[in-house]
């Protein structure tokens, strides 16, 4: 169960908001054995101030478009595996032409799977 937060700017439409959110659940399924129906996502828009984002970091140029994108997920998958979903977020978010690849900022925070409770605050997957 990924817990997948989604900061955008204000100014990207409910349309493109919406593809954001198809396209990094999409790029999870493809690329990171997440099940399709396996969807739990806080997304949010700011304001110009509160994004900040450099306007170069690693030799990588950002404009005012940056979406940030923080997925908790269960630790385990290979560096591979997360290589292959940077490029299909990027990728996948960029087509829908409101995001520069350039501009998709992706955290992967990793947990134990025993730090997860989908309800009624059982720790499910606790041994």
């Amino acid at each position: 169960m990924p817990l997948v937060r989604i900061s955008v700017p204000q100014h990207l439409d409910d349309k493109q908001l919406k593809h954001i959110s198809d396209a990094t659940h999409a790029a999870m399924v493809s690329t990171f054995n997440v099940p399709a129906d396996d969807r739990f996502q806080a997304l949010t828009r700011h304001a110009g101030a509160e994004l900040v984002c450099t306007p170069q970091y690693l030799e990588i140029p950002h404009t005012g478009a940056v979406v940030f994108i923080q997925i908790t997920c269960n630790e385990g998958r290979t560096v591979d595996m997360k290589k292959a979903l940077f490029a299909k977020l990027a990728s996948s978010i960029a087509g829908g032409g409101a995001v520069l690849p350039s501009d998709v900022i992706v955290s992967l925070v990793e947990v134990k799977k025993e730090n997860w409770s989908f309800g009624n605050g059982i720790a499910q997957y606790a041994a």
